[in-house]
């Protein structure tokens, strides 16, 4: 039943993240720019965090198919448990995403599906999600996984760094750092042009931080 519990958790988490999100994205295409770019890394950071802090104890709170990918790597989960996590996450972001489409069937901003900006290449877009999903899972392993780390601030510390990520990111890529968050409003919308980019680098950038935590700042490495 705990199981069950975990990959529910997953689900509403990332449907919250989804929802509001890129909820903002549109509101601020609505309310023609009246969020701007800080509103909306707000919006994700705050999400986030309370996600983390309602289902941190239940699943984990990966709410990222990329941030479960990384677990794995480093042995935080079973495989098939981790396949669950993703389906979750990825059922909870889609069902976000129509309910988004309900509201606002003239579909503004394709959903919020994050894209490229402007002569901003596929190449340059994976490379600048990878480095800020390094930011977002390195974070993740060093206050959530790591036993050393202060009590209590990981929830805090994960949602500001999806918000200094996006105030960054956002003009370039969206700064997605989750495919879930891309594939979800990608799906409702119809909008696929540069899905490839927020797949491949979240990814790569998740792997890297897993290895990195791994093997030079895991307690492991101080024994």
């Amino acid at each position: 039943m705990k199981e069950y519990q975990a990959y529910f958790a997953e689900f509403f988490a990332t449907f919250g993240l989804v929802f509001i999100g890129a909820g903002a994205v549109v509101m601020n295409e609505v309310t023609q720019g009246a969020l701007g770019l800080v509103g909306i890394a707000l919006a994700h950071g705050l999400v986030l965090m309370s996600m983390i802090y309602a289902t941190g104890h239940i699943s984990g709170a990966h709410v990222n198919p990329a941030v479960t990918v990384a677990m794995w790597i480093n042995k935080k989960i079973e495989s098939q448990k981790a396949i669950f996590y993703i389906v979750a996450q990825l059922a909870g972001a889609a069902l976000a995403a129509f309910l988004l489409l309900f509201l606002f069937p003239s579909a503004p901003a394709h959903l919020g599906v994050p894209d490229l900006g402007s002569g901003f290449g596929l190449m340059r877009g994976i490379a600048v999600e990878a480095i800020l999903t390094f930011f977002l899972v390195f974070v993740i392993f060093n206050v959530a996984v790591d036993k050393r780390a202060p009590a209590a601030i990981y929830g805090f510390a994960i949602g500001l760094v999806l918000t200094f990520d996006i105030l960054f990111g956002g003009p370039l890529t969206g700064a997605a750092m989750n495919p879930a968050r891309a594939f979800g409003p990608a799906l409702a919308s119809g909008y696929w042009a540069t899905q490839l980019v927020y797949w491949v680098g979240p990814l790569l950038g998740a792997i890297a931080a897993a290895l990195a935590y791994k093997y030079l700042l895991s307690e492991n490495k101080r024994r």
